[in-house]
């Protein structure tokens, strides 16, 4: 099967090992000293189960890959118009393309059924791009656990065992294509299950990021250092609480324990969007932060403490030139 990863950073590169291991003939698109590292020693990815080393082809042009038997997009969420206007080389008539990130995908409301179906999100797709170049018949969803980042150029370590890839299709379908990239995966070492509700495994992930993620980028800490101190570990449960709530208004249900486990995190691991803070990248703002309290507003929710904690996140970014002045 060949299964190309848009976008290799820890994530993609993490994924990409696995497929590779997991037998299929595995392309990344990559760009800068990430790339040029692959090409010259091949990927390098330390996991708990061991050190694992593949020689992708690589190329920051898709257009030197060719046609796919899947896709797996895996870049941040400001990446994604770049996406949209490279990813026609990969694609043949019937090839998936499965969007394994964070935050509020640009396909939420296709499939859903709910009063809001066919919502479109201009924070996760400027422009429609992402619809036109790649459309929603094409489109898997995907969710990440892996805790991942790039060591050195070409060199990726995943922190834990808990990891895994859950794939969904917006409509609900167990796929057969799904299933495809699903048993690649798993054959190299990455439980991969497919979710007949990929939202509220979207949902599932987010409440980490909402309630953790703001705290960690305004102490510049990690997750284990923020919460060390009693009154971020309340704040992070209360970011917690007020998520599931957004979650429950639009449908999906996550049980009361989902909030303090995500409050009680004791990982070190420095979440992706303080990563990119201090790295001067893109941050996913709009995505894991603003879209989701943009559907509280259309849910009727009231999120006070993460409204102020997004708006302190937002500023910090500017200050940084990573996030859109005000005006």
């Amino acid at each position: 099967m060949r299964i190309c990863v848009y976008g290799a950073g820890a994530i993609g590169g993490h994924i990409a090992a696995r497929l590779a291991k997991g037998g299929a003939e595995v392309s990344l698109v990559a760009r800068g000293a990430h790339l040029a590292a692959i090409q010259a020693n091949g990927l390098i990815v330390h996991a708990h189960d061991g050190t694992h080393h593949s020689r992708p082809h690589a190329s920051d042009d898709p257009r030197a890959l060719g046609p796919q038997d899947a896709v797996i997009v895996t870049v941040k969420s400001p990446a994604l118009p770049s996406v949209a206007a490279g990813i026609a080389p990969l694609l043949r008539g019937d090839t998936p393309v499965a969007f394994v990130m964070n935050g509020i995908p640009w396909w939420y409301f296709d499939g859903d059924g709910g009063p809001h179906e066919g919502l479109r999100l201009p924070e996760a797709d400027p422009g429609d791009a992402l619809r036109e170049a790649i459309g929603i018949r094409r489109t898997i969803g995907g969710v990440v656990y892996s805790a991942t980042e790039v060591l050195s150029p070409g060199v990726v370590k995943s922190e834990h065992g808990n990891i895994r890839v859950i794939l969904g299709e917006p409509d609900g379908r167990i796929s057969e294509r799904a299933k495809a990239i699903s048993a690649v995966l798993e054959a190299g070492g990455m439980p991969s299950p497919v979710s007949p509700d990929i939202r509220t495994d979207v949902w599932t992930k987010l409440l980490g990021n909402l309630s953790s993620g703001p705290l960690c980028v305004l102490t510049r800490m990690g997750v284990r250092d923020t919460l060390a101190d009693p009154l971020l570990r309340a704040a992070a449960r209360r970011n917690g609480e007020e998520g599931r709530a957004i979650a429950h208004a639009l449908g999906r249900r996550l049980p009361d324990a989902a909030v303090e486990r995500v409050a009680s995190a004791s990982m070190q691991h420095k979440p992706s969007i303080l990563q990119d803070l201090e790295l001067g990248r893109p941050m996913e703002i709009d995505t894991l932060f603003a879209l989701p309290l943009k559907l509280a507003r259309l849910a009727g929710v009231e999120t006070p403490q993460l409204d102020l904690l997004v708006a302190l996140v937002k500023q910090a970014a500017r200050e940084r030139g990573l996030y859109p002045a005000i005006g």
